[in-house]
């Protein structure tokens, strides 16, 4: 069993910066692969990042350049440094983990809401 724990989410001005955290714990085989995902009003629920317990990491087109994913294996804890919001960056957002991929185990998310 893994028990994810989102945090710092919250209003920020377009063009801003927010750092989210997630803290697992539980056992490590299922946090090997940990990832977040945000889902906006009306819309499905899409992947914004995934880290391996390697640190390899793969994005959303729609966040290159602007988000990154990291971790501390030593905390069990996973972030996101989210710069430059738009507005259309405005969803919940949750962490998740999983052996291979991140998506046996969910947090229970974190709104981020991005002002013009």
């Amino acid at each position: 069993q893994v028990h994810l724990v989102e945090s710092g989410g919250g209003l920020v001005q377009a063009g801003g910066s927010l750092r989210l955290s997630c803290a697992a714990s539980g056992s490590f085989s299922s946090i090997r692969a940990m990832g977040w995902y945000r889902q906006a009003p009306g819309k499905q629920r899409e992947l914004v990042a995934i880290i391996t317990s390697g640190s390899s990491t793969n994005y959303a087109d729609s966040v290159k350049g602007r988000f990154t994913i990291s971790r501390d294996n030593a905390k069990n804890t996973v972030y996101l440094q989210m710069s430059s919001l738009k507005p259309e960056d405005t969803a919940v957002y949750y962490c998740a983990s999983g052996r291979l991929f991140p998506g046996d185990y969910w947090g229970q998310g974190t709104q981020v809401t991005v002002s013009t």
